[in-house]
């Protein structure tokens, strides 16, 4: 039995990949996954791989593409893959039921019950694949946690992940950029992730910036390499090549102008660059590899396209899903603290998982 208080299934399926579905990643690994536990996901994704989910794809027909960094998409629509999902249900006899708010949910002599709408289902097992809270006006919500504090499991406090950040301070200057994109390095901690960053009237966004978004913490900062292709020293070559070349100019072509003469203007040196020190130079390509940003916050869930931290792997099985201390009760996908990359890696990690809790069923 599939309860969906929504009124149709898959409706965060139906949105994602600009409505084509980036429905699994070809570079799928444990170490692309955030969590407390970094090890509870690599049984899940050994037994159900991103092959296994193209598989099932290619067996229904759907024609798909790889667009860039391993990400495959539907060439069509992501309602293929939720048909697809709904005829694999229909086929395995499972009963579909939309549209009305989950009430009561308890257990007592071996047995879930859940009131839905007027009715009341119950089973002996029960699967939560409710998700988190990101993007609330998809009708997401907390349930998932309240759901497994009831029953006694803990949460890692939940936060929002692969989300635009903003900015303000000093920083504020960059958000008359607004719509301006580059290919750069963002780095936060020890993460790094090479594609494009967008600027935006609060602050960042762009795949780099919410891959990094997701390992951010409030207070720490997000560096950006502006030119990820040029070698150390290049502006002291730069300034022998072309000595009445000017920073700016060499910034033009190399970024978009707007984002150029922002840089130039904040580096201060004006002139040709045979008039500037060799020390001057270095410190300006320093500071254009590693430009520090202080966001002030993110854009929070309404943004964030998943939710990092959720239902404690502590108190999960790795291999069947299954709460270790009240059997029967299982949790997958973003309800559960594993979050991974931008690109496919959180679809297929609610494969692996639902497939895992699907075999112990």
């Amino acid at each position: 039995m599939l309860l969906d208080s929504a009124d149709g299934p898959g409706k965060k399926i139906l949105i994602s990949g600009g409505g084509r579905c980036n429905f699994t990643n070809l570079h799928t690994a444990p170490d692309r996954y955030l969590s407390q536990n970094p090890h509870f996901a690599k049984s899940a994704l050994s037994r159900y791989t991103a092959q296994d989910f193209l598989a099932l794809v290619e067996q229904h027909d759907i024609a798909w593409h790889e667009k860039t960094l391993g990400q495959l998409f539907c060439d069509g629509s992501a309602r293929q893959i939720v048909d697809m999902l709904l005829g694999l249900c229909a086929a395995g006899g499972a009963e579909l039921h939309c549209g009305a708010p989950v009430g009561a949910v308890t257990h007592s002599d071996g047995l879930f019950r859940v009131t839905f709408g007027t009715r009341t289902f119950t089973a002996p097992s029960m699967v939560i694949a409710t998700g988190g809270p990101s993007i609330p006006k998809m009708g997401a919500t907390s349930f998932a946690y309240d759901l497994a504090r009831q029953f006694g499991l803990k949460v890692v406090q939940p936060r929002p992940a692969l989300v635009p950040l903003t900015l303000g301070g000093d920083d504020v200057l960059f958000r008359e950029l607004s719509g301006v994109a580059a290919d750069v390095v963002a780095r936060c901690g020890k993460a790094a992730f090479r594609e494009a960053a967008l600027f935006t009237h609060r602050g960042l966004s762009g795949p780099a910036i919410l891959q990094v978004s997701s390992y951010w913490q409030n207070g720490e900062a997000v560096d950006i390499d502006f030119l990820p292709d040029h070698q150390s020293g290049w502006l002291l070559a730069a300034k022998a090549d072309q000595p009445r070349a000017t920073l700016r100019r060499l910034l033009r072509q190399a970024l978009p102008e707007r984002l150029a003469d922002r840089l130039a203007e904040l580096i201060g040196l004006e002139g040709e660059l045979a008039r500037l020190s060799d020390m001057a130079l270095s410190a300006a390509e320093a500071r254009l590899a590693r430009w520090r940003f202080m966001p002030n916050g993110s854009e929070g869930f309404a943004k964030a396209e998943v939710t990092a931290g959720g239902i404690s792997t502590a108190e999960l099985s790795s291999k069947t899903m299954e709460a270790s201390k009240f059997p029967g009760l299982y949790a997958i996908g973003e309800a559960v603290d594993v979050t991974g990359w931008l690109g496919g890696y959180n679809f297929q990690w609610a494969w692996a998982s639902g497939w895992a809790a699907g075999q112990a069923l």
